[in-house]
Formats: structure tokens, sequence, C-alpha cells
């Protein structure tokens, strides 16, 4: 598990939750439309969209496609569990990532453009630090 903490667009993240859920299986309009995100039970891993402005369009499978404007905040639950991520709104479309996520979560945050290569360069100099100080105690 990765802690996340982190800028990131609305869009970033928008993009995040689609590729993570179902991708593979939305209409192309749904997937082009910077208003439509996707949300899902709490027994399969809550993804739920706090939004001034809801409609909701039409439920996929386990994916309910929901129009959202003026978004506050993104919770995005896993259905294993193992990522556990919060978009919140700073301004407009900019916001802030912050939870824990998986190493496939993290491929998925990287090709969306939530986290940079910047950022997962940061991360894993880091972690090799870490390693370095841990071998040498």
């Amino acid at each position: 598990m990765v802690t996340i903490d982190t800028p990131a667009s609305l869009e970033s993240f928008r993009r995040f939750v689609i590729s993570s859920t179902c991708k593979s299986y939305a209409p192309r309009a749904y997937l082009e439309d910077f208003e439509v995100f996707a949300e899902r039970e709490d027994s399969l891993g809550a993804i739920y969209v706090e939004a001034a402005d809801k409609v909701t369009l039409k439920k996929i499978r386990d994916i309910t496609f929901v129009n959202a404007k003026d978004i506050l905040g993104i919770i995005y639950n896993s259905k294993s569990g193992n990522t556990s991520l919060k978009w919140r709104q700073i301004r407009k479309n900019s916001g802030k990532v912050t939870g824990e996520a998986s190493a496939n979560s993290l491929t998925n945050l990287s090709e969306s453009g939530v986290l940079t290569l910047e950022w997962v360069e940061n991360y894993l100099k880091k972690k090799s630090q870490e390693t370095k100080t841990k071998e040498t105690s």
C-alpha cells in the first residue's frame, strides 16, 4: 500500500475511477463527457460523487453513471479493499487526492494523470533511501 497525498485535477481523477472500474464497457459518449462520473454501491467497494447537481443517467452492471456538476468531492474504494482514495475540491476543477493505493491502482493513477512521473520518481527515491537506512541499522 502506498500513501497518496497529491494535487490533481477533477478530470484526471474521473479518468482514474473509470479506468479502474468500467472502461471496457462504458459507452464511448460517457467516457468522453467531462460531466459523467461512475458510482457504485457500498457493498461492492463504494464510489460516491458529492456534487451540487447530480442526475442518474444509466446503470450498467454494477456501475451507475451520473451526470454531475459542481463536484465537491469523490470517494473511491476498490472492490478488493486495497485502495481507498478521496478527491476533494480546492478550487473549481482543481483538488487534492489523499488515501491509500495498491500497486494496481498506482498504475491507473499514473496513466490517468493523477500521479505525475515526477511524483513516482520522488516516491521511488524515498523508498530507496528508507531501504538503505534499514540495511545500515
